[in-house]
């Protein structure tokens, strides 16, 4: 009974569904036909767009923070990784920045010895300093030429601004020198304004030089220029030694109280120039022939 009525009801229905079937593939065919000729459905399909949307959105947005997240992460450690880039570049450009420094300050003061060689008439050779004296009671220092290269005791040095001071000691490859503000230093001066002539007398203070025996009554005043008086054959004449600071006259006392400052910046010379003159002792021109004559 079932199976006979079964067989009596599926016959009935594949009809139906097969007109379905046609019936809607006419209608899709007749829909896309306006539709592709006079744009009739561009309403409707705004309209299902429009009401889509907040549906896409909600499916689209998980992937979409991870995708954010993702990058924010990339991020930021891209810019951890190039700020600690930077900060190495910036420490290595400041350290090349100081070394670039410390090469034109070291030409600056080559340039200007060259320049002051290139006005001195006698034979000289520029030397480095090796070391300067730690007791702060004696004012030395050592430079890196020796008798192997002419140099003698008592020989003067100077740099591009003045007198510096003299060998003291000779050794084969280096020697040692004092300064002119030693107080065991004395050095003949003369006033270049009007060659009134005294010794310079070291105080042990690195910038300071005193002028023991200037009477009162001399012509010598804040200002003055001191060079080299050329006496006593250690020191040639005309080099610069220092500058007249102050003139205290003292009533009823034979001398003057006058001080001075080196021309030469003691504390920061890093080059020196030896000299030789015309007929001194270990003339280059006989000993040494790496040292030069300018004219």
């Amino acid at each position: 009974m079932v199976t006979s009525r079964q067989e009596n009801i599926n016959p009935t229905r594949s009809p139906a569904l097969g007109l379905r079937l046609l019936a809607l593939i006419f209608l899709s065919i007749v829909l896309m036909y306006v539709d592709n000729r006079d744009n009739h459905l561009n309403s409707v399909r705004k309209a299902i767009g429009v009401a889509v949307y907040p549906l896409r959105v909600a499916v689209d947005a998980p992937v979409r923070f991870w995708s954010w997240l993702s990058d924010s992460t990339t991020s930021r450690n891209e810019l951890e990784l190039e700020l600690g880039r930077l900060r190495v570049e910036r420490l290595l450009t400041k350290a090349r920045l100081q070394r670039f420094n410390a090469l034109e300050a070291e030409n600056a003061r080559l340039r200007a010895l060259l320049d002051a060689r290139s006005r001195v008439r006698d034979a000289v050779r520029v030397a480095e300093i090796m070391s300067v004296d730690a007791n702060p009671f004696s004012h030395s220092l050592v430079i890196n030429v020796g008798s192997r290269d002419g140099v003698f005791d008592g020989q003067a040095l100077v740099d591009a601004d003045g007198v510096v001071g003299q060998v003291i000691k000779t050794g084969l490859l280096t020697s040692q020198a004092m300064l002119i503000s030693d107080t065991d230093h004395a050095l003949p001066v003369e006033v270049n304004r009007n060659g009134l002539r005294t010794i310079a007398v070291g105080t042990g203070q690195i910038g300071s030089l005193k002028l023991p025996f200037v009477v009162n009554s001399a012509d010598i005043r804040a200002g003055d220029l001191l060079v080299t008086s050329g006496l006593g054959g250690v020191f040639p004449a005309g080099y610069p030694v220092a500058v007249v600071a102050s003139v205290t006259r003292i009533p009823h006392e034979p001398y003057a109280n006058v001080s001075a400052t080196p021309a030469a910046a003691l504390g920061q010379v890093r080059e020196v120039m030896l000299i030789w003159s015309a007929g001194a002792q270990g003339n280059p021109a006989e000993n040494s022939p790496a040292a030069g004559h300018v004219e």
